[in-house]
């Protein structure tokens, strides 16, 4: 039987109920039933090996022009978010290290944020590491905020939480708070955060980091890497180059198939950035992405390095560091200092990404999505929302695998390299302590 859509205006008066596993009611207040779409040509990706992986999902993958109510944008006009509870929980776990992928004493020290509505329906956000005692205030401030306001629809939320978290000190923090209010009111129409966010896919594939450690244990973890299905890998450079070179060649005899990324964080003066890449050239190494390069702040030599590298190697260079904000982006768009930019939501926040996106994708620009060291709260969100988008070219989500222990029940499935997105509605996933 062919499924509809429903195009529906959602007030406070619409009923949920959306706890336990009790069936939900809805009623609208206006529907218009639409045909399914089995059009698929819309989700196709042209990309390399290791790119994301974008499956077209028969009825749920929505032409570019289409008018959906499950869109966000017409979502930000039309719920009305009325919030019964709000709660920062700080999250502390400890970190996997090399060599020989043991349990450090360092810890992941971010903040997750529960938002509960009063149809019942629960929303989780994951702010990424802030000094801990300015962002438990901060956040004590915005869930006081939720706490107390009358309600308002979900774009006028959303704004008032940017005042509150304003400027690039709490962009971490506005990012988890919006996460969690999205993933409540997605949860509240029964629909998935990748099909609010476009519905191009419900899959993708991530690359993996190996960390700078010695040719021969390099060589073991990309074996195994490529065994799991991941075509794609990351270096993270820029502490000593003759040793990073050494890695990377120890890896590519091991593994010749799979594209590399080199991510230098901004410690190379644009002459060893050059250097780096004409010693890779002698051996043969071709990497599909140079990332930030120089100093953030250098961009005369970020503009340098992406010529050489354009011109002389045929290799891309993409911008992180340097892209802090909507203006960075703009500069770096007008003045074609790079080819990629690097998004992550804990950088911009979730709208301010959106829009990052949009101008991006206007400008020809190509798109990374990355992350902080994150839970698969983070992760998943950023996963849902690069799925549904099907916009990015490469896709770096492997932050949980770093840590001792997973603490979210349910969310996307992992399958070595691919995360499936099969949960009904929202995120998808939670903390395991919660009942």
């Amino acid at each position: 039987m062919a499924a509809f859509r429903y195009c529906t205006v959602i007030s406070p008066s619409t009923s949920f109920f959306c706890s336990g596993n009790q069936k939900r009611a809805f009623q609208f207040q206006s529907w218009t039933p639409r045909k399914p779409n089995l059009n698929v040509n819309n989700a196709s990706f042209s990309g390399t090996a290791g790119s994301s992986e974008l499956v077209a999902v028969p009825d749920l993958v929505c032409n570019k022009d289409e008018s959906s109510s499950f869109r966000f944008k017409n979502l930000m006009e039309t719920f009305w978010v009325d919030v019964q509870e709000a709660e920062e929980r700080p999250l502390r776990l400890k970190l996997i290290t090399e060599p020989a992928e043991t349990v450090s004493s360092s810890q992941l020290q971010n903040m997750a944020i529960r938002v509960e509505l009063r149809n019942g329906c629960v929303g989780w956000g994951e702010a990424s590491a802030t000094p801990a005692t300015s962002a438990e205030a901060a956040l004590a401030k915005v869930c006081e905020f939720l706490r107390r306001s009358p309600p308002l629809t979900l774009n006028l939320v959303l704004q008032q939480i940017g005042s509150i978290l304003h400027g690039q000190e709490y962009v971490s923090l506005r990012a988890g708070v919006e996460m969690a209010l999205i993933d409540a009111v997605a949860n509240s129409i029964d629909v998935p955060l990748w099909r609010l966010f476009g519905g191009v896919s419900n899959r993708l594939t991530t690359s993996i980091t190996i960390p700078i450690v010695s040719p021969a244990r390099a060589s073991q973890l990309a074996s195994k890497y490529y065994g799991q299905g991941f075509n794609t890998i990351m270096f993270d450079m820029g502490l000593n180059i003759n040793a990073e070179l050494e890695v990377i060649k120890a890896v590519k005899l091991a593994q010749p198939q799979c594209l590399f990324i080199l991510d230098a964080n901004g410690k190379y003066t644009s002459e060893e950035a050059v250097m780096v890449l004409e010693k890779l050239h002698g051996m043969g190494i071709s990497p599909v992405l140079f990332e930030q390069p120089v100093r953030k702040d250098d961009w005369n030599g970020l503009a340098y390095v992406r010529n050489v590298a354009r011109d002389k190697y045929g290799i891309h260079v993409g911008a992180d560091e340097s892209c802090q904000s909507m203006n960075d982006v703009k500069r770096v768009i007008q003045d074609k200092l790079v080819d990629f930019i690097n998004i992550k939501l804990a950088k911009f926040g979730v709208l301010e990404t959106l829009e990052v996106i949009d101008v991006a994708r206007k400008s020809g620009l190509n798109l990374v999505i990355d992350s902080m060291v994150e839970t698969r709260i983070a992760t998943g969100f950023a996963g849902h929302l690069t799925c549904g988008l099907g916009c990015f070219k490469y896709v770096n989500l492997d932050s949980p695998l770093m840590l001792s222990e997973d603490p979210v029940f349910g969310g996307y499935e992992v399958s070595g390299a691919v995360y499936k997105f099969t949960n009904a509605r929202g995120l998808g996933g939670f903390l395991k302590h919660e009942s």
